[in-house]
């Protein structure tokens, strides 16, 4: 099967490419957003290949998946035809919540696929056909060793994204221990919160060098108010990281008892946070319980069989 999907979100991709198919990314001039290409920061297989708009009409492509509203026309235009397709929703809906329409609602004959069930349950998708395929992760390994008594937090933009990704929380957990904040656009970070510079470091690295930094850290904090699932979240559970997160959208399923520390309750996660760090052995036994059931919940080859039997259906 040849498969026709835009490079939109680089975590969530690798793991879709792991299939045996042929997935084909396009690629313009300046990559610019309808047109990134393969990634560069992630190590994706040799079945995943560019080609040009241009070249599309030729491509013998046999489903499109895809993931932004405009993307339909692109489709149509580039490919000159309207192949078999799915609508795949990354995010929570923003705006009205919970009567946030769905641009699918109104999309006949397109299936929309939600990544969490708090997703499918808070967008308004009228009578379109949905289903949930909760994420897969490519298993990094039980890479944690916890030899730095810091918290790991992952987040892009937290200066411009602000309430929504907990970004004025960090001071409090900062006060608990030092954090290391990873992700794109952090620098800086410190500052912005009137932090010392030795309890918020900021760190922007390649995927491929991301989870042996995290796995270094004692324990990974999740202070997101709002967002779908944080795919580092999963990833530090699969590195055998105990976790500390706000008890919001999809956490609760994500992280069981015995996996880490689940709450709104600030107080109750900065204590964690200290707990884990003056405590090496519960981190790491609390650490082994997030990565055996993140392994269960979230494994690669289940998801990539649910993906398998929803592609075999729409292309039937």
């Amino acid at each position: 099967m040849r498969i026709l999907i835009w490079h939109v979100h680089g975590s969530w991709t690798t793991a879709f490419v792991q299939g045996p198919h042929t997935y084909v990314v396009p690629v313009i001039p300046d990559r610019g957003p309808d047109g990134v290409g393969r990634a560069r920061t992630f190590d994706w297989p040799d079945n995943v290949i560019e080609l040009p708009p241009e070249r599309l009409r030729d491509a013998d492509i046999d489903v499109v998946i895809l993931q932004r509203p405009h993307e339909y026309a692109l489709a149509e235009q580039w490919l000159g035809r309207l192949p078999p397709m799915v609508y795949l929703e990354h995010n929570a809906p923003d705006g009205d919540v919970p009567a946030t329409r769905h641009p699918v609602a109104d999309l006949p004959g397109v299936p929309l696929v939600h990544v969490t069930h708090f997703n499918r349950l808070m967008w308004d998708a009228g009578s379109a056909e949905t289903t949930v395929i909760e994420h897969g992760i490519v298993d990094p390994g039980p890479l944690w060793t916890g030899e730095m008594p810091h918290a790991a937090v992952v987040v892009n933009e937290p200066k411009r994204r602000g309430r929504t990704t907990g970004t004025d929380l960090l001071p409090a957990f900062a006060d608990a221990a030092p954090l290391d904040v990873f992700g794109m656009r952090t620098e800086g970070l410190a500052d912005h919160l009137g932090l010392a510079a030795g309890r918020c470091r900021s760190h922007e690295l390649a995927q491929r060098d991301l989870h042996s930094a995290m796995a270094r850290r004692r324990v990974y904090v999740h202070p997101i108010r709002w967002t779908s699932l944080g795919l580092s979240l999963l990833e530090a559970m699969h590195l055998g990281m105990p976790v500390v997160a706000l008890a919001t959208t999809e956490v609760t399923e994500a992280v069981p008892a015995g996996a880490g520390v689940v709450s709104n309750r600030i107080d109750l996660l900065t204590d964690a946070v200290r707990d884990f760090v003056a405590d090496p052995l519960h981190a790491r036994l609390v650490g082994e319980g997030a990565r055996t059931a993140a392994l269960a919940r979230y494994g690669l080859s289940r998801f990539l069989d649910d993906w398998e039997r929803l592609l075999k259906e729409v292309t039937r």
